[in-house]
């Protein structure tokens, strides 16, 4: 037989194709006349189809009680350009099974992910901490947290909403901001050379690879991208990320002040207590980490606000994580040349 393997959302109008896809929705609706009829939306990482499944359907018994949201199948369907939208005719489903993975079925293949490569990004993360965190026993305990949880973080979402919600985004986020607190700390040394204590670099790097790091507690990935646990919902990420380092210290030589500060910025990067910090920043380490951090969030928000709105004009909506509208600039001025 030929060989129908594709993915839904390189599929073309009349292809008829086998495919992995997630049942993100199934709703149960009404025709006029009375009649039930199921709403059903089967999605990839980059398509989402909805269409109905009617009453008279060889599938309507099946999507009344077998079809589970949430379960990824594989089908073999024709896709249809519709004046509804894209829609499905499926020829056969069933539930992924276990050898389905040597055909390529990957359980995060739904969830969208970083442009960048995370093995890449967890390098560069570690040879900045190498480069810059002069006591050893700092650097020891920033890498040693970070290499115990490499494949985690790998894949780890910076959130389940808002900004770098998808797969390694949480690398993307960290990475940012540590970039941007390691430039920030090596201007503010030679502008203020006569600071008492002077500004430590290696305790703002390892502060900004750190900030985030309870979100290992505070979240888990699944098929969709992030989710909170129950822990995450109860305490967050800022106290767990204390614990996480509190736990790696032990039998540490780590000096006192140098785990208080660490501590300090994990507990102070969100700045208020209506974000979920119970301390501001209260030295100068902790408010460069604070800024980069809120910075490269808030400016992940904005492209994606920019790039997502479907409105027209020189500002966008206020729908989106910023709640806010953004100018995206009107037509330059034309320039009458002089003769």
């Amino acid at each position: 037989m030929e060989n129908l393997l594709t993915q839904l959302h390189e599929m073309t109008n009349g292809q008829l194709g086998d495919f992995f896809a997630l049942l993100a929705d199934k709703q149960v609706l009404a025709t006029k006349d009375g009649k039930p009829y199921y709403r059903v939306s089967f999605c990839d990482a980059k398509r989402e189809v909805s269409f109905p499944i009617w009453s008279d359907s060889t599938h309507a018994a099946a999507a009344k009680d077998a079809w589970q949201v949430g379960t990824f199948y594989k089908l073999r369907a024709e896709l249809r350009e519709t004046n509804y939208g894209p829609q499905l005719e499926i020829h056969r489903i069933r539930p992924i099974e276990d050898g389905d993975k040597a055909d390529g079925f990957d359980p995060l293949m739904c969830a969208p992910r970083s442009r960048f490569d995370p093995e890449a990004m967890f390098d560069e993360l570690m040879e900045i901490a190498n480069t810059c965190i002069a006591d050893e026993h700092l650097k020891a305990l920033v890498i040693g947290i970070y290499e115990a949880n490499r494949e985690e973080l790998m894949l780890l979402p910076a959130a389940q909403f808002n900004h770098h919600a998808y797969l390694s985004g949480y690398l993307e986020h960290v990475l940012n901001v540590t970039r941007n607190a390691k430039v920030l700390a090596e201007q503010y040394v030679v502008l203020y050379p006569d600071m008492v204590p002077p500004l430590d670099l290696g305790v703002t790097v390892a502060g900004a690879i750190l900030h985030d790091i309870g979100k290992l507690r505070e979240l888990h990935t699944g098929p969709a991208g992030a989710n909170y646990t129950a822990s995450g919902t109860l305490i967050g990420h800022v106290l767990q990320g204390r614990d996480i380092l509190r736990e790696a210290a032990v039998g540490s030589e780590l000096s006192p002040d140098l785990l208080l500060r660490l501590e300090h910025i994990i507990v102070s990067h969100q700045r208020l207590p209506e974000w979920g910090a119970p301390k501001p920043p209260m030295f100068p380490e902790a408010l460069i980490v604070h800024h980069a951090d809120d910075l490269d969030a808030k400016m992940q928000m904005m492209v994606a606000a920019i790039a997502d709105d479907p409105t027209e004009g020189d500002f966008t909506s206020k729908r989106n994580a910023l709640r806010q509208p953004i100018y995206r600039g009107g037509a330059l001025p034309k320039v009458e040349e002089e003769i």
